[in-house]
């Protein structure tokens, strides 16, 4: 989401102590961490759920049926609305570093593909065993989560890729451009639907599930 200049801060100021914090009292939600894009602005809020039917069940019915006045404003005023729901396909992380750890990494890179359904082995195996892999010789790549994406708001993305990095070089690091360079790669980047969709985010805060502390 982007905000317009004039009210950023009661953007804010709403995402941190009304949108995120009523989520966080559904039973089902884990926890969420927001981000700021680094490149034309923008705020990405990443959500983590016990499952897809949380966002089905009666509790989450009730947060997005009724709505605040101001959430109504808000979602109806701001540009670049996008969401992605995915099941997680892949976690990668660093030797030594919990998942934990890596999550609350301070950068996020976000790689989104759209692959034919009768392609999907060969990106799995080619991302799985040559391109993960590769990147993590990077000490700076603290972690790689995979997604598969069935639903999507505005474009078909069949899968992402949040990578957690502890600093934005790391994507100018040798083992990124060894990745690149690689040769099962470059039969991929052949066909005429290898062409992701990159964002790179700073991470701004974290929010954990409340509902335990209610119950």
């Amino acid at each position: 989401m982007t905000p317009d200049a004039s009210w950023e801060q009661e953007f804010h100021d709403w995402y941190n102590d009304e949108h995120i914090p009523v989520r966080m009292a559904v039973k089902g939600f884990q926890g969420a961490r927001r981000y700021a894009a680094s490149d034309n602005g923008g705020y990405l809020a990443v959500y983590e759920m016990d499952g897809p039917d949380v966002l089905q069940g009666p509790a989450y019915a009730e947060v997005k049926g009724k709505p605040s006045e101001l959430t109504k404003r808000m979602l109806s005023e701001v540009k670049g609305f996008t969401r992605y729901t995915g099941n997680t396909y892949s976690v990668k992380c660093q030797p030594g570093l919990s998942y934990e750890e890596a999550l609350d990494s301070p950068f996020l890179y976000s790689v989104l593909f759209r692959v034919p359904a009768d392609e999907y082995g060969d990106f799995n195996n080619w991302y799985e065993k040559d391109h993960v892999p590769t990147l993590m010789e990077c000490e700076d790549w603290l972690m790689v989560r995979r997604f598969d994406v069935f639903d999507g708001h505005p474009e078909n993305f069949t899968h992402l890729a949040l990578h957690h990095l502890r600093d934005l070089s790391a994507l100018d690091s040798d083992a990124r451009a060894k990745a690149r360079a690689s040769d099962w790669r470059a039969l991929l980047a052949d066909r005429t639907w290898f062409k992701g969709t990159y964002r790179t985010f700073r991470h701004m805060r974290s929010f954990e599930s409340t509902h335990d502390k209610q119950e």
